[in-house]
């Protein structure tokens, strides 16, 4: 974790650092499985470190634009939005955090994301939903979510365990182009790239899944103990949750691209974020701590 103000988080570095390594782990057999499929020449051994280290290269340089794109935003300067950049300004000095890029997406939709690959290269964007609909101090209180989540550095881990479910659903896809042939054992190549591209996508799909779960928890606690305020932070979840439900599809679908990075998503029992109620639970918790201390 980076050094801020924002309140470390041994439970989510340890998460963190298990998801590392059992992704790399994965990803180390997801290449030599692509070898021994290829045949396990040398030309094989090339391929697949090519590959490898060019999808990696892509998704940790272009990551945060990939992101953006997906949730319709750009950019914006402080004389662009400067009431915006005013309250990520306060949050910063607060959290004594660099400022990343900020970034307005012109949609309906109550959201919030961060991203990049560093606290030194990364962007927090707003939609135009969020700002219509909360109040300043909402406003705040998600954005503090979204600066922990980049103090945390757990978007660079999403960005880097994001790779592997890349790969991997190139492979199944991969199937549909492959023509004939067999590897030394005289498999079909197209059967093969399917069941290993299935099985590392799901390993991959279920480690960053919990991952994600738990840092959607680790920020709401880092950003209502940074502001001393956790009921504005349940405040804004509320009030996100409600204009959600009454978006119709269409709109939803225009961020849908980015919602694993988003403040709020809607739930299931393959969401990337914890339920609203327990959201709300650990807030009322540390609301009621902060009490007593007091």
């Amino acid at each position: 974790m980076a050094r801020t103000r924002f309140t470390k988080d041994a439970g989510l570095s340890a998460r963190m650092g298990l998801t590392m390594f059992l992704n790399g782990l994965i990803y180390v057999v997801l290449i030599a499985a692509i070898w021994w499929i290829l045949g396990g020449s040398t030309g094989g051994v090339v391929l697949a470190v090519l590959l490898s280290v060019g999808i990696f290269w892509f998704q940790w340089y272009f990551s945060d634009k990939v992101a953006i794109k997906a949730m319709g935003a750009r950019v914006v300067t402080p004389e662009q939005a400067p009431e915006l950049h005013s309250l990520v300004d306060r949050l910063c000095q607060q959290a004594d955090m660099p400022k990343p890029q900020v970034a307005f997406s012109d949609t309906r939709v109550p959201n919030a994301f961060a991203t990049g690959r560093s606290p030194e290269h990364s962007v927090i964007a707003v939609t135009r939903g969020l700002l219509d609909e909360l109040e300043p101090k909402e406003v705040e209180a998600v954005l503090a979510h979204e600066l922990s989540h980049v103090a945390h550095r757990d978007v660079t881990v999403m960005t880097i365990a994001g790779v592997t479910g890349i790969v991997a659903s190139l492979m199944m896809r991969s199937f549909l182009f492959a023509r004939g042939g067999r590897n030394n054992n005289g498999v079909p190549i197209q059967l093969l790239l399917m069941l290993v591209g299935v099985v590392v996508y799901a390993l991959s799909f279920v480690l960053i899944r919990v991952l994600s779960r738990y840092r959607e928890l680790a920020a709401d606690r880092a950003a209502a103990l940074l502001t001393g305020s956790p009921s504005t932070l349940a405040s804004a979840l509320v009030k996100i949750s409600g204009q959600t439900q009454k978006m119709p599809q269409k709109d939803l679908r225009q961020t849908a691209g980015a919602s694993h990075l988003a403040f709020f998503n809607v739930g299931s029992m393959f969401s990337t974020h914890p339920s609203l109620e327990k959201r709300l639970a650990q807030l009322d918790k540390i609301s009621n701590q902060l009490s007593t201390e007091l």
